[in-house]
This record gives C-alpha cells, sequence and structure tokens, in this order.
C-alpha cells in the first residue's frame, strides 16, 4: 500500500514588527487617549457650567470654580502617585518653582472656569486659550530680549483676531457669545499662563544645572499637590467648600458631571506623559493643540451655538493661526534635526 504525503511544514513565524509600525501603534496609542480625554473633558467643563437646575429649584448655575480646581487636582495627584509608586520618583528636586507652577497653572484654570460660568462661551475661551503665545511672547520680549519672526507675530494675531470676530460678533438669534466679566477672566487666565511659562523655564535650567531629570510623573504629582493646596485654600477662604458640596448634594446630575470631568483630566494627564516619555514634545504639542480645534467644533455642532458669518470667520482666522503656529513648529524642529545630523 502507498504511503500518505507527509504533512506539509508549519509556516514560518510572523516576522516581528518593524519599529515604525511599533512607534505608529503607539503613537496611536499616546494621541487617541489625548483626544478622547480631552475632547471629553472640553464637553464635560461645557456641561458643568452650563447646568441649569430643573424641577424650579433658585439654586442657579455652578460658580464654585475653585472647589472645582481643587477635585480635578486630587484627581490628578491621586494618578500621579499611583505612577510614582509605578515608575519610581526622583530624589533632590527643588519644590520651590513646583509651588509656584502649581499656583499659577491653578489660577489659570480657575480664571478660564470663571470665565465660563461668567457667561464666555467655550468655543470663545477656547480659542482665546490658544492664543496663549502672546503674553509669553510679551514677557520674554520684556524681559527676555527675545526676538521673533513676523510670521510668528502674524500667527499670534491671526488667533487674538478671529477670537475677537467671535467674541464680538452675535449667534444667530441675537445673543452675544461674551460678556464683560467673562472676556476679563479669560485675559486673566492668558496672564497666568504666561507667568506659567516663565516659571517652568526657569524651573528646567535651574534642573539642568543640577543634573536632576525629573520623570514625568514627578510633574504630574508634585505640580498637582500644589495646585490642589492653593486651590483648597481658596476655596475656603471663599466658602466654595460648603456651597460646592451643598449644591452637588441636591444636584447628583452635576455631582456625575464634576466627577467625570476630574477623572478625564488625569487620564488625559497620564497620555500626555505617555506621548513625551515616547516621542519628542514636539509630537505632544502638536497634538493638544489640534485637539483644541476638535474641541471647539464638537461644542459648535453638538452645543447648540448657531454662529453668523462673522462668527465663522473668525474661527476659521483662528484655526488658520492656530495650524500655521504647529506647521512652523514642526519645520523649525526638522531642520534642528537636519543640522544635528549634519554637525555629528
Amino acid at each position: 500500500p502507498t504511503l500518505p504525503p507527509p504533512p506539509p511544514p508549519p509556516p514560518p513565524p510572523p516576522p516581528p514588527p518593524s519599529r515604525a509600525t511599533s512607534e505608529a501603534v503607539r503613537l496611536m496609542f499616546g494621541a487617541g487617549g489625548i483626544y478622547a480625554a480631552f475632547l471629553y473633558y472640553g464637553s464635560l467643563q461645557e456641561d458643568v457650567f452650563n447646568y441649569e437646575p430643573s424641577g424650579g429649584s433658585t439654586d442657579g448655575k455652578f460658580t464654585q470654580v475653585w472647589f472645582l480646581q481643587f477635585l480635578e487636582a486630587l484627581a490628578n495627584v491621586l494618578f500621579g502617585y499611583v505612577g510614582l509608586r509605578i515608575a519610581g520618583g526622583t530624589p533632590g528636586i527643588p519644590k520651590k518653582f513646583f509651588a509656584i507652577s502649581g499656583a499659577s497653572q491653578v489660577a489659570a484654570k480657575a480664571f478660564t472656569s470663571s470665565a465660563l460660568a461668567s457667561g464666555l462661551s467655550f468655543p470663545v475661551a477656547t480659542l482665546a486659550k490658544s492664543g496663549k503665545m502672546a503674553p509669553v511672547m510679551a514677557g520674554q520680549l520684556i524681559y527676555g530680549g527675545a526676538r521673533y519672526n513676523m510670521r510668528e507675530y502674524v500667527q499670534v494675531a491671526a488667533i487674538i483676531a478671529g477670537t475677537a470676530a467671535l467674541s464680538l460678533g452675535k449667534k444667530k438669534g441675537g445673543k452675544s457669545q461674551s460678556t464683560p466679566l467673562g472676556l476679563l477672566f479669560i485675559l486673566l487666565s492668558l496672564t497666568m499662563d504666561g507667568v506659567t511659562a516663565g516659571v517652568q523655564k526657569r524651573l528646567k535650567a535651574d534642573l539642568g544645572k543640577m543634573g536632576v531629570k525629573p520623570k514625568p510623573y514627578d510633574f504630574m504629582f508634585w505640580t498637582n499637590l500644589y495646585m490642589m493646596g492653593v486651590a483648597s485654600l481658596v476655596a475656603l477662604a471663599l466658602g466654595e467648600f460648603t456651597s460646592g458640596m451643598a449644591y452637588c448634594s441636591a444636584h447628583p446630575e452635576i455631582l456625575s458631571l464634576v466627577v467625570r470631568f476630574s477623572a478625564c483630566s488625569a487620564v488625559g494627564q497620564s497620555f500626555i506623559f505617555y506621548t513625551v516619555a515616547h516621542f519628542d514634545p514636539l509630537v505632544c504639542s502638536t497634538v493638544t493643540t489640534t485637539r483644541k480645534i476638535f474641541s471647539v467644533l464638537l461644542s459648535i455642532f453638538t452645543k447648540g451655538h448657531k454662529l453668523s458669518t462673522e462668527g465663522w470667520a473668525g474661527v476659521a482666522l483662528a484655526i488658520a493661526g492656530i495650524l500655521s503656529e504647529v506647521q512652523s513648529k514642526v519645520v523649525a524642529s526638522r531642520s534642528r534635526h537636519l543640522k544635528s545630523k549634519v554637525s555629528m
């Protein structure tokens, strides 16, 4: 009898994923996490300050911004602590500049929330915050002797002009997108962004001189710990702990929004640190900057913002300025990379 043919040889094992493929997967994971967390974060932030109690309640809208910042910072501290326990911390970190940076950052966030609570629309507030390079440039020009090219001035001017057009324009139906008090708070927030940028630059310089290189979760934990401390002191002084907890107790719907808002902040920060750890900081900056564009568009299309022609023109102008800023950063980064290769 004839023997059956031998079985075919097993297929060869699949080749290991290339470095480019693994990097693409990591980038999709990091960028996708940032987009998902912060798009939802922005939507929840708008919902918190647009919330109106039902059932004939006379409580009014939620205005306890420092109480909200305390809860957001608390969530970030908890995530940061877990990250430190897993990845380990860095000994010998000077806490002074973390304290100053934390104070200025929480003030910037609180002023943004105050702007929303005072009637400034979310698209205007988000586009205005995209123009934070304006106070940074002003501070560097006055105190640092920095120089900027014409394109950088035009980019910032486009963002500011577009935001102004959206702010001054009226919705279809005649209601304004902004209030004087809301605009004042967003200007204060931008001022604190300028302070934060200066402090962080000084912090990095001092750490470099000391030969200390903090890990990502060092920044997350220590900065948010001081943010939480400042927020708790201000909230106590203003009586917002009592009124905030009473408001959330009376309206469980907003408590759910606040908890999810705080959790999204911590998750988003973790994805930012993951992305920074695996890629050039420019990649993370590009993702977080373009995310703001999608947050604005998501708000316009899902939250009932009906813009006039002037409002849409302002949005387009501001977005063009933001995209131009991102593109110029990418070009500058590639140029530096090529120069470093030539010098080698």
